[in-house]
């Protein structure tokens, strides 16, 4: 028996045309659904014109979809001159046939002298463009101006059904525009409940920063992302940033790029960081990120690598003229197209101009190494969760290309040390933390690995230098009192030197004070040795005396036993003859 929950056959997929805006088909599955009309709702400025006229400019360029223009307020001319700032030659388009524009001038007086009006001459006009190019695609701007002069809501409702009707029976896949409600998404309340999608296109401005944002409000028998997605209008056209859609499958690298500071790259199992990784640098003012930044960069660039450093404070010559205090040349990387520049303030633009002019930035140097100094300054252009999401597009867009970056972030006074502005820390798969250290009427900075992910690294805390040599890290002192750096150190340097020196001098007195003693125990030795050969030696004549004497006694005591008639063997010598042979006589 088969499961009930699950169906029979699977699900038919709407068919989808893509509308070749950057994000928006990512964020729909494909595209707006073929062969039905989607609403895009908005306020003034919103791009409502522009995002039809690339819809329709992109269908005829990139997908072979010839298109139809209908404008109600805007004439031909007007219209051209307008998408010639997003780099579409619509008079272009229009000559070879792949787009035909169609402006119907509405006079609601006009309707209200006759009181007789229908949709059934625009669908003479409009099918007549269709047919005379094979149009697929058709945009009609806007609904408004079309139905002004009726005040009859009946009427209106009935007018519109026969419109999305009709553009359905035709095939077509159309854009039709709307203004913005009060209280409902168009102003006419209707529009948004026979569309088969709707798309609300939003402009606001928060803290004198204006940016724009868009919202599939609805797309029947399809699923798509529902959360509000920043976008931008652009020199190329519209580009929707769908942060929340991003999935986690970038590629990763084995192999390793140096820091440029060989005693950190130690630190970091002796080879640096992971290729294509995202690193955060964070301290408060005057730590040395920037400076740390630039030896990162010229590290890079040395290796014949590609940097592209962007910076929200300093200007690339006040950056190149700082570094050379530390002994970093940056100008003849950026002479030799190694190393760019770009420099903005984070109040020049919204979040979403600066992702993407990021993304152009990118995409044209095609860089190995990528540094945003500092991060935090990006705050003043959008909210916390804005920041943090625009920040998670632009590293999930690195590390799909494999391109290395290094994030700076600026930590307060006040704040743990061990946390960033913008709570980013955790999605960086490296994290340093330069610190500043007081004591003695001076002050030290000091760095140290909070993680480094993949890789066994060091939990020592080391004294971060800066000079004119350039960057350095020395082994931190442990004094009584905790960490010692700068003069401290030294100190404690210059104490443990001599203290080892005096140790030196006071071993090599006892080693001089043992050799006097093993000199005098060898004269000693050599005295007793002398004695005891010459005692030997009197032992050795007293010893040849008695045994000569010897030998003559024994020589007397034969001979006079020979005298003595005695035998031969001497037995009995000196013995009377009476006393022998068993005491017999």
């Amino acid at each position: 028996m088969k499961n009930r929950f699950h169906p029979a056959f699977p699900a038919a997929r709407l068919p989808r045309c893509p509308t070749g805006v950057q994000g928006l088909d990512e964020i729909t599955n494909g595209g707006l659904p073929r062969g039905r009309p989607t609403l895009v709702c908005g306020g003034a400025g919103c791009g409502k014109t522009l995002f039809a006229a690339e819809f329709l400019v992109r269908g005829a360029t990139q997908f072979g979809e010839p298109g139809v223009f209908m404008a109600f307020e805007e004439t031909e001319a007007e219209l051209k001159a307008n998408v010639a700032s997003l780099g579409f030659d619509l008079a272009d388009l229009i000559r070879r046939k792949r787009i035909v524009f169609d402006h119907i001038r509405i006079e609601r007086g006009e309707i209200q002298e006759t009181g007789d009006y229908d949709l059934e001459g625009l669908f003479v006009r409009l099918n007549h463009a269709i047919d005379s190019i094979g149009a697929k695609r058709v945009v009609l701007d806007t609904l408004e101006a079309l139905f002004a002069g009726l005040p009859n809501e009946a009427i209106l409702r009935a007018e519109l059904r026969r419109l999305f009707r009709w553009l359905k029976d035709k095939g077509v896949s159309a854009v039709i525009t709307a203004e913005r409600g009060r209280e409902q998404l168009t102003r006419h309340g209707l529009d948004e409940y026979v569309s088969d999608c709707v798309i609300l296109l939003d402009h606001r401005v928060h803290e004198s920063i204006a940016t724009r944002h868009l919202r599939v409000v609805k797309y029947r028998g399809a699923l798509h992302g529902t959360n509000e997605f920043p976008f931008l209008i652009g020199d190329e056209g519209l580009s929707v940033l769908p942060i929340t859609s991003l999935g986690l499958n970038h590629k990763v690298s084995n192999g390793r790029v140096s820091t440029g500071i060989p005693r950190l790259d130690a630190m970091l199992s002796g080879r640096g960081f992971f290729r294509g990784s995202s690193i955060l640098l964070t301290g408060t003012p005057g730590t040395g990120k920037t400076s740390f930044g630039a030896c990162f960069a010229q590290a890079a660039a040395q290796r014949g690598e590609r940097v592209l450093f962007f910076s929200f404070e300093e200007s690339p010559n006040q950056i190149i003229r700082n570094m050379r205090s530390i002994g970093l040349s940056l100008e003849p990387l950026v002479q030799r197209n190694l190393l760019r520049f770009h420099s903005a303030r984070p109040t020049l633009y919204g979040l979403e101009m600066h992702l993407a002019t990021m993304f152009k930035e990118i995409a044209t140097f095609k860089p190995s190494v990528v540094i945003v100094d500092p991060l935090t300054s990006l705050l003043v252009a959008g909210t916390d969760s804005e920041t943090k999401g625009m920040v998670t597009r632009l590293m999930d867009y690195l590390k799909g290309m494999q391109i290395t970056s290094l994030f700076t972030s600026l930590t307060h006074g006040g704040h743990v040390l061990e946390q960033s502005e913008i709570a980013m820390s955790s999605l960086m798969d490296a994290w340093l933390l330069l610190q500043d250290f007081e004591g003695n009427g001076e002050r030290n900075r000091v760095l140290y690995v909070l993680k480094a992910r993949g890789m066994a690294h060091s939990n020592q805390v080391r004294e971060f230098l800066i000079s004119n040599r350039g960057i350095d890290l020395v082994d931190a002192y442990i004094g009584p009192s905790g960490v010692l750096t700068g003069a401290s150190r030294v100190a404690q340097a210059a104490r443990e030197k001599a203290e080892a020196l005096v140790s030196q001098q006071e071993t090599a007195r006892s080693k001089r004070e043992l050799e006097r003693k093993r000199a005098v125990l060898e004269l000693q030795i050599a005295g007793l040795r002398s004695e005891f050969e010459t005692d030997e030696a009197e032992m050795r004549r007293v010893g040849e005396q008695m045994g000569t004497r010897t030998r003559a006694l024994t020589a007397g005591r034969t001979e006079l036993a020979r005298l003595r008639h005695a035998d031969g063997n001497g037995v009995g010598a000196g013995v009377p003859e009476k006393f022998q042979a068993n005491g017999k006589r």
